[in-house]
């Protein structure tokens, strides 16, 4: 009789790795996902600020805020420039009217500009997309010496 092999088993698989902490998936301190956080940010200046002192990890929410802040206050400078010169302009007898007529046209152009790009940064960064307003993005950048396009 003819010695019969009997077939190995397989080996036993490999220990499964003992568990650790579970990756966090919003680093963010205000317990908002990064997008939402980020685009309650984009309120100028007061949800800038706002976002800015809350928030200390999540870079991209607080890229967010400086840039609001940012942008509401060159929103805050030329309401104030506007303000001075109509207080100005409009007052000179005969052509205060046409003066007033012109500022209120600039006031327009540059109001719905300013809507306009705060809608567009605050879709951007409600669909987690890092947009820059031309300008002033770069230097909210630079308050994290981040290279450009990161």
């Amino acid at each position: 009789m003819a010695d019969s092999v009997e077939p190995t088993p397989p080996p036993p698989p490999p220990p499964a790795a003992a568990p650790g902490p579970a990756p966090e998936v919003n680093a963010s301190t205000t317990g908002l996902p990064s997008n939402v956080a980020a685009a309650l940010a984009c309120f100028p200046l007061v949800g800038g600020i706002i976002f800015f002192v809350l928030e200390k990890r999540d870079g991209f929410v607080r890229f967010y805020a400086t840039q609001s802040i940012f942008f509401g206050g060159a929103w805050f400078f030329f309401w104030i420039i506007y303000v001075i010169a109509f207080g100005i302009l409009t007052p000179v007898p005969g052509i205060g009217f046409v003066f007033r007529l012109l500022l209120w046209a600039i006031w327009l152009v540059v109001g719905i500009t300013f809507l306009v790009v705060w809608i567009i940064a605050t879709i951007k960064a409600f669909t987690n997309v890092r947009w820059e307003i031309p300008y002033l993005g770069p230097m909210a950048r630079k308050q994290f010496n981040e290279p450009a396009g990161g």
